[in-house]
């Protein structure tokens, strides 16, 4: 089933929808996450956005929080076992049969990798002209790869490195997906 690229306004009700949704993942971690943040471009006020709630944790071991799973499962997130990014855990809930995906969940143990998500989130927060060209760059990508949502991550990621290392942030340690 193929999932178009569509960018909805932004939603003032994205925010309170991660807070629902942390206050549910929190149970499932038998040692609470270091960190749980929302994160991407429902995080940013105002930036239009395709309508997923974004969720990153740092967890101290990667291996230990595995164990969460069965319980995030039970939240309907689904796990992608065969993600070619060892480096992190990843959940989705709202896969097939769900109308639509609502959420992604990025667990990760590098605090590096998460520094640079949350770096990109507060500069956009910040700076109305990083965050209009940002869109701007959507809006191409969606109109381009309207049904491959990979092509569409993967080219915001040179945008968003240049960003994150313009501002003195780590480098990206992954490049699986190029």
């Amino acid at each position: 089933m193929s999932e178009a690229i569509e960018l909805h306004a932004a939603d003032p009700a994205w925010p309170a929808a991660f807070e629902a949704e942390r206050a549910l993942i929190l149970p499932c971690f038998a040692t609470p996450p270091l960190l749980l943040e929302h994160m991407g471009s429902t995080s940013i006020p105002g930036l239009p956005a395709k309508p997923i709630i974004d969720i990153i944790a740092l967890v101290a071991d990667l291996k230990a929080a595995r164990a969460a799973i069965a319980a995030l499962e039970a939240l309907s997130y689904s796990y992608w076992a065969a993600n070619p990014d060892t480096t992190k855990l990843y959940l989705a809930k709202g896969l097939p049969p769900a109308p639509r995906r609502t959420h992604h969940l990025h667990i990760h143990d590098d605090a590096d990798e998460v520094t640079r998500h949350l770096m990109f989130r507060d500069h956009l927060r910040a700076n109305a002209q990083v965050r209009a060209a940002y869109f701007t760059l959507k809006q191409d990508l969606a109109a381009r790869f309207r049904e491959d949502r990979e092509a569409y991550s993967r080219f915001k990621t040179d945008f968003i490195d240049a960003v994150v290392l313009s501002l003195g942030g780590p480098s990206r340690k992954v490049d699986w997906n190029r």
